[in-house]
């Protein structure tokens, strides 16, 4: 098993991911393929950057952080246009919310972390 496994920050995305998908299986039939996919894919590659992320070195590292958090931002955005045109029940999104933050929070500490020189 990679050190990735090992990681909060990666775990979290994992989670965050599954759930992601469920919850766009769970959309209407005419928005599968617009905000269903574009769910699952950056739900998806939070989780790829973040493992991608901690094998690289110097800048590649950093940048596939970024990318990550910036990916978790489009959930969070998919997630409250979802919410606000009542698709996703209040309870579904506030779990799917809680883990988003949650995958954020740590990923930020792993890139602070990382910054500081300590590395994962």
């Amino acid at each position: 098993m990679s050190n990735y496994h090992n990681l909060k920050a990666w775990q979290h995305a994992r989670r965050l991911a599954v759930e992601a998908a469920r919850a766009a299986r769970q959309l209407p039939r005419h928005e599968q393929a617009v905000l269903g996919t574009q769910l699952r894919e950056a739900a998806y590659s939070v989780a790829a950057k973040i493992a991608a992320g901690s094998v690289a070195a110097g800048a590649a590292r950093l940048v596939a952080f970024d990318s990550a958090r910036r990916s978790l931002a489009e959930i969070e955005t998919i997630l409250s246009v979802a919410h606000d045109l009542e698709y996703l029940p209040t309870a579904d999104y506030a779990r799917l919310e809680a883990w988003c933050l949650e995958a954020t929070r740590t990923l930020c500490g792993l890139d602070r972390k990382v910054r500081s020189g300590a590395g994962p």
